[in-house]
């Protein structure tokens, strides 16, 4: 099978362009081919997407590097107080993202826009943008595979994109753990620099808003492992955290990953999944507990899955009354028509249990004590 240097070679000779950037993307890239070839059981179509990903994300790297090399005035172009979603997976990010997407006002990041970045889309042609329509054209992947997972989680090619996929052009990011069982990787993230991955997340929102310019809005559970590097890059950042009740995101997280790792792999990993996902989790909780003690409250807005479950247009009034957003009936009623058409549940309903999964609730429960004591979250039946 092809080595690391082999594929970057490869894709820097079908690209025309040999300028990777900075050069610790390969601190995880490394780790991540290694520990996806020979720790992940992947099968053949596992095989076949993980280096897929990986020669997508080199290739849109390379070209957003030279993009910047030959348009050296992005790099004082800044990314103005984006509004951010850094609440717990499962937590309802996704639907608070979806939901913000709608806004005409927002800039959101789109799958097609983050892995096929240059030329940069422009304000004109956005929606008739060629990469835009084959997006819409394309079916899903995962959906053929395993059409279940759709209940679980979707993005339509029109609904705003996780911040992973970014990261994941450093080769530093969640969505590698999330889709494939990558222990030699999971322990590598976790005491791993993010500078490099927010720096080239940096570059690539430069680059988008060059030519299609607005507010933009992102979302990412994995910002609660990366909080200060993110003020450190957008100072003026608004920072919403989304709360539930971690034992049922463990409940829930366990059943995505069981199903999504799954679709790429012929062995059963719930034993490592039960094993190792409850220690990031709880990472993802104490590390933006205690950068929040370091950087203050200022930037930050906690909102309640139930509140997000029960109204979301409401939750996201209170969040632009916050953050000094223009907020009104008109805008409201366009809000309340973009839910009433994209309903909870609308893809089917996820069901999940720890009992499906032989785990106990009270570990969990005392694992993440702490984050129940400071934050009061009522407790759900998992």
């Amino acid at each position: 099978m092809i080595d690391v240097d082999g594929l970057l070679a490869e894709v820097a000779g079908q690209v025309g362009l040999d300028d990777y950037g900075d050069a610790t993307f390969r601190d995880g890239l490394d780790v991540l081919w290694y520990s996806g070839t020979t720790e992940a059981d992947l099968n053949e179509i596992g095989l076949l997407a993980l280096e897929g990903q990986v020669r997508m994300y080199l290739a849109n790297r390379l070209r957003v590097y030279e993009w910047h090399r030959t348009h050296p005035a992005l790099a004082d172009s800044p990314v103005v107080a984006p509004l951010v979603l850094v609440g717990m997976p499962r937590s309802g990010t996704t639907a608070l993202s979806h939901l913000l997407a709608a806004d005409p006002d927002n800039r959101s990041l789109l799958a097609w826009e983050a892995n096929e970045s240059i030329p940069p889309p422009t304000t004109a042609t956005y929606h008739d943008d060629p990469r835009f329509v084959a997006a819409r054209a394309a079916p899903s992947a995962v959906e053929l595979i395993n059409p279940g997972f759709k209940a679980i989680h979707h993005d339509e090619p029109d609904d705003a994109m996780e911040c992973t996929v970014l990261h994941a052009q450093h080769f530093q990011s969640l969505l590698f753990p999330t889709t494939f069982n990558v222990p030699s990787y999971d322990e590598w993230i976790l005491s791993s620099d993010w500078r490099g991955a927010v720096e080239h997340h940096r570059l690539v929102l430069q680059v988008l808003q060059s030519e299609c310019p607005g507010r933009w809005q992102l979302k990412s559970p994995q910002y609660g492992l990366l909080l200060d590097d993110v003020l450190a890059t957008y100072p003026d950042a608004r920072l919403v955290v989304t709360h539930r009740d971690p034992v049922k995101i463990a409940a829930s997280t366990f059943s995505l990953l069981r199903s999504l790792t799954g679709t790429f792999s012929d062995v059963d990993h719930t034993d490592y999944i039960i094993e190792h996902w409850p220690a990031t989790l709880s990472a993802l909780i104490d590390r933006a507990m205690d950068a929040r003690d370091r950087i203050g409250e200022d930037a930050f807005f906690d909102v309640a899955y139930a509140d997000v479950v029960r109204d979301p247009v409401a939750v996201v009034g209170t969040i632009y009354e916050r953050f000094g957003i223009e907020w009104n009936a008109e805008k409201e009623a366009y809000f309340r028509r973009f839910h009433a058409a994209n309903p909870q549940h609308k893809y089917g309903t996820h069901t999940y249990s720890l009992a499906e999964v032989g785990v106990d609730r009270a570990p969990l429960d005392a694992r993440f004590a702490r984050y129940y004591e400071r934050y009061d979250v009522p407790p759900e039946e998992a």
